[in-house]
């Protein structure tokens, strides 16, 4: 960038914000037209808006038939463009302005592009429509027809044609492409190759009167062509004061970005509208980037491609801190409408069930072999080992649930693991692991063998192995397979024990699940009641438990987020660079967001009010930093040798097998210098 932004401008950090007019219109006024656009190009500027896109032939009026072939109404089409050029050069965000242009004896339906008093470039529709209530090809040529690939326009020489880019040279990711109503609606739009060529921010001026049922068909279409083209899909039609001869105007305006509908106009406004919306252009590259087949179909396409002229200017970005307005969700892992998170455990539930349920077949075996301690993740693993056998048609009592109480286990897990194995059906059983453990520490020499309060790595790693070799022999003996239960969280900040401890199963359905979403998953089950009166109580008791290793006897209860952070940010952090790779400053960015201010809505219902915490940067910033130098640096050797386990989110999963394959050895520096150097403590 030509200059430093400050860390809160949503600039900074590959955002932009666009905006979608809808203004009030006079049908062959033109000079009324461009006083009513230069209204809302203020407003825009004034919000910080880069970006502002307005209707199709908004300057003269979409519906102003065979008037367009009138010389008096061309002669006030110029003066209504040179007014809004002149005028524009103290607006900062780039105008895109419908409007009728002669080109070389022909009359073109165009796009003006329009920054900062200079035309950028003038984009004819490509595809006319010429059928029920449209009649273009009678006044208008299509952009197939132009002779020329420039025109004047204001005094200016600019490019003419639709083979336009514009890309941002201060604004990494903002390419920039224009079309016309009807070109969106053909089965090749343009947009597409527009897509394939570089083109971000795909934008489409429109007229499109209303009938029955077309506003949901249009919403539709933008989604969906936003999703397809891994880009932002700005549209914006014709409202009030467009003739209603023969037709009515609704003034639908929507902004869109892969997939999802991030604001819309309020349709029959009777006043003037602008709608804005903050597009994540490093989300759109991120995204890109891992889908190779986006490319790859470029490359199939090179002649079409190829064709597009890329024009650079600078985008006018605000030079203070204009704050984000976008809804970041402290749960990326969970959604905060309950109706969407409820389908959502669903889906993962049918998910961890039909893996094991496949792996327990294949196998040959009828048994499962599963420690339970009473925590959240062997709760899950319980739950899911249970439910397997009812779709295997086999008895519940196959599970083979054992509590193996060490040196420091609470009375609370204890009970909550006996109750649990009972309501469920398992056949349980109880293995009090501190003699052996014992035995171990004596064999090693270790202090805590006579009675010493050493309670190291040693000491914790020593009981961990003991439950987990316990499990394996105790499959040996029951021809069984042993369920893991560790989550994703565990697994991305290492807060698991190697080789024989609870980084180890024969097969592990919770090792793409992230503790967050572990949370919901059993409170889901719990309200269901498919288990039980019983089993719904012990739920619920579990999920008010604190997480604990329960590894260190103590009067003070150990805490795991005392030492890896809260899991509740942690996840966030792991969502955030997992998904899309971000810089650390970014994700600091997007967290101080969503969990700096516990006003905001957002919230998943489970969780308490005196439990909504809050992060500050600070905060976020010594977590995050935690959390890379356990993710990049320590914990990676692994992730490289876990079991086989179901995938079941597109947030990704750590399997060296499928999302995730790194060095075991690399070192953290770059992710933590970058954290240090951009993120103000």
């Amino acid at each position: 960038m030509a200059r430093e932004l400050p860390f809160g401008s949503l600039y900074r950090h590959g955002f932009v914000r666009v905006g979608v007019a809808v203004p009030s219109v006079r049908v062959a006024d033109p000079e009324y037209n461009a006083e009513q656009t230069l209204l809302l190009a203020r407003q825009a500027d004034a919000d910080s808006v880069v970006l502002t896109l307005f209707p199709e032939l908004g300057l003269s009026g979409y519906s102003a038939e065979d008037l367009f072939h009138q010389e008096a109404l061309d002669d006030a089409v110029r003066a209504a463009v040179d007014r809004v050029v002149a005028e524009s050069v103290d607006i900062d965000s780039v105008l895109i302005v419908g409007a009728p242009l002669r080109v070389r004896e022909r009359l073109f339906n165009c796009a003006l592009i329009i920054d900062r008093g200079r035309v950028l470039g003038v984009v004819p529709k490509s595809y006319l429509p010429n059928f029920q209530e449209f009649y273009e090809k009678r006044q208008f040529s299509a952009a197939r027809d132009a002779v020329d690939d420039h025109t004047t326009v204001a005094g200016q020489r600019v490019p003419f044609g639709a083979d336009l880019l514009f890309e941002a040279v201060n604004l990494p990711g903002l390419v920039l492409a224009v079309e016309i109503c009807q070109d969106a609606w053909v089965p090749l739009p343009p947009n597409v190759f527009a897509a394939l060529a570089g083109a971000t921010v795909l934008t489409n001026l429109s007229a499109s009167n209303i009938v029955v049922g077309k506003a949901d068909y249009r919403r539709q279409l933008c989604v969906s062509t936003s999703a397809r083209n891994i880009a932002a899909y700005l549209y914006t039609a014709a409202g009030q004061g467009e003739s209603t001869t023969d037709m009515a105007w609704d003034g639908q305006a929507l902004i869109c970005e892969n997939g999802n509908l991030l604001a819309e106009s309020e349709r029959f406004a009777a006043d003037p509208q602008l709608v804005t919306a903050d597009i994540d252009l490093q989300r759109l590259a991120a995204d890109r980037l891992r889908l190779n087949s986006f490319t790859d179909n470029a490359h199939d396409h090179h002649e079409r491609v190829t064709r597009f002229r890329r024009l650079e200017f600078e985008a006018p970005i605000p030079a203070g801190a204009p704050p984000l307005r976008r809804e970041i969700p402290r749960f990326p892992y969970v959604p905060a409408d309950p109706g969407s998170r409820n389908r959502r455990c669903a889906e993962v539930h049918h998910i961890q069930v039909a893996g094991l349920a496949t792996r327990l077949a294949a196998t040959g075996s009828q048994h499962l072999v599963i420690g339970v301690s009473g925590g959240l993740d062997s709760t899950l693993a319980l739950i899911v080992a249970a439910q397997t056998m009812d779709r295997l048609g086999l008895p519940r009592s196959n599970v083979l649930a054992y509590t193996l109480p060490g040196f420091a286990t609470s009375t609370r897990t204890l009970e909550n693991a006996r109750r649990l194995m009972r309501a469920v059906g398992a056949t349980a059983g109880e293995i009090d692991i501190r003699p052996s453990a014992t035995q171990m520490l004596r064999d090693l020499g270790h202090p805590a063998a006579d009675g010493a309060p050493v309670y190291d790595i040693t000491y914790e790693n020593v009981q961990a192995g003991e439950r987990t070799s316990h499990l394996f022999r105790l499959a040996n003996m029951h021809h069984g397979m042993v369920v893991g239960t560790g989550d994703l969280s565990e697994l991305a900040l290492g807060w698991c024990t190697f080789g024989v401890g609870d980084h180890m199963a024969h097969y592990s359905v919770n090792a793409s699940v992230p503790k967050t979403l572990i949370k919901y998953l059993i409170a889901w089950t719990a309200d269901r009641g498919e288990l039980g009166p019983e089993a719904s109580a012990v739920l619920h008791s579990v999920l008010e438990t604190e997480i604990s290793p329960e590894l260190v006897p103590g009067a003070v209860l150990q805490s795991s987020e005392a030492t890896v952070g809260p899991y509740e940010l942690q996840d966030f952090h792991l969502y955030h660079l997992l998904r899309f790779g971000f810089r650390p400053s970014r994700i600091a960015y997007l967290a101080e967001h969503a969990w700096s201010d516990r006003t905001r809505g957002g919230w998943p219902d489970l969780i308490p009010q005196d439990q909504r915490h809050e992060y500050d940067l600070a905060t976020i910033k010594h977590w995050l930093a935690e959390f890379l130098r356990r993710f990049v640096q320590t914990s990676q050797f692994k992730r490289s040798t876990l079991p086989n386990a179901p995938k079941v989110g597109s947030g990704g999963s750590l399997s060296p097998r499928g999302d995730w394959r790194a060095p075991s050895d690399a070192p953290a520096a770059a992710w933590l210098d970058e954290l240090a150097r951009n993120v103000p403590d």
